[in-house]
């Protein structure tokens, strides 16, 4: 007897290794994957402008890396002696706009780097609910607690979504031909628009996933809504607010999507590694014997001896001060 429903995932040619460089931007799901491939040592960049929601705020902050564009001058907003930009997450803030400006340009200019190096872009989208503000009749990606009436929202078509992100991938060609866009759909529900327009807004960014991936060599479509909703279906994969994932559907997730993208040596190096920090958060009943002592000196081995394919550095002085408290 089957108790789930499987979704099938077609394995992608192109393979990621313990070197390849990935950028992930978009709603939290991506933050969520980025620290998935940052935890097992593989080179990401999480989501440089902040949560990120809309498709139309994706494309525009992406471009203006690519041009290496100033922030919109007119989307700057002060609240509370705090300066914000419109188009980025509050994560992004300063006391002065002159010092907030400094710093979202360093970081845009950053992004233009980083695409130029990346092999794949991972996008997720969030909803297809748009805010746009009043006076200037501009997109925003973040309101930050300025009164609703001063935004209208709207529901972005089909078509608009899919030109704004051939235009944007045709961009990305030219300064880096290679690289490979991974879309998603972000399965956290927004039960703020209620659930029957968050499944408007989630059918609408679907099929314009389908469509990109159908209609561009370089983009796919990797299934994360559908393995929360499809395969796991059961609020037992939830956090408390009913909406999230929680720990264990975000490594079922990341585990078929390892799957999917890993080749085999980083695979094999996954494994290794998770056994590794499973020895590294280990609690000793017995911390202060020699038997302790022994495990710490063949775990610093294990450290040193991968410390010439990954970074382990910080891992490898954690152990030594341990070991140094025998000595002391």
């Amino acid at each position: 007897m089957q108790f789930r429903t499987e979704v099938p995932i077609k394995q992608s040619a192109e393979k990621i290794t313990l070197q390849t460089p990935i950028l992930t931007v978009g709603s939290c799901f991506a933050e969520v994957i980025g620290q998935k491939l940052t935890e097992n040592k593989i080179p990401a960049f999480i989501n440089p402008f902040g949560t990120i929601f809309n498709p139309i705020s994706i494309t525009k902050l992406l471009r203006q890396a690519i041009h290496r564009e100033l922030p919109d001058e007119n989307l700057y907003v002060e609240n509370s002696g705090v300066w914000f930009h419109y188009d980025f997450h509050s994560s992004w803030w300063a006391t002065s706009k002159e010092t907030l400006t400094e710093k979202l340009a360093r970081q845009l200019n950053e992004v233009n780097n980083r695409l130029q190096k990346a092999s794949y872009l991972i996008l997720t989208l969030g909803t297809a609910y748009v805010y746009r503000q009043s006076a200037t009749e501009q997109v925003v990606a973040n309101c930050h607690k300025v009164p609703a009436k001063l935004f209208q929202r709207e529901l972005l078509s089909i078509s608009t979504i899919v030109e704004d992100f051939k235009a944007l991938c045709s961009l990305l060609q030219h300064i880096n031909p290679s690289i490979t866009i991974i879309l998603t759909v972000s399965p956290v529900r927004h039960t703020r628009d209620t659930l029957p327009l968050n499944a408007v807004s989630k059918s609408i960014l679907r099929v314009a996933c389908h469509e990109l991936s159908e209609s561009l060599a370089n983009v796919q479509y990797f299934p994360a809504y559908e393995l929360l909703l499809d395969d796991l279906r059961d609020y037992r994969f939830y956090k408390p607010d009913l909406i999230h994932p929680n720990e264990m559907a975000e490594e079922y997730i990341f585990q078929k999507f390892s799957e999917t993208y890993f080749d085999d040596s980083l695979n094999r190096f996954v494994r290794e590694w998770q056994k590794l920090k499973q020895e590294l958060t280990h609690r000793p009943l017995q911390p202060n014997t020699i038997a302790h002592q022994l495990f710490l000196e063949n775990l610093l081995k294990k450290l040193q001896k991968m410390n010439s394919a990954v970074n382990v550095e910080a891992e490898i002085e954690f152990v030594k001060k341990q070991l140094h408290s025998f000595e002391s």
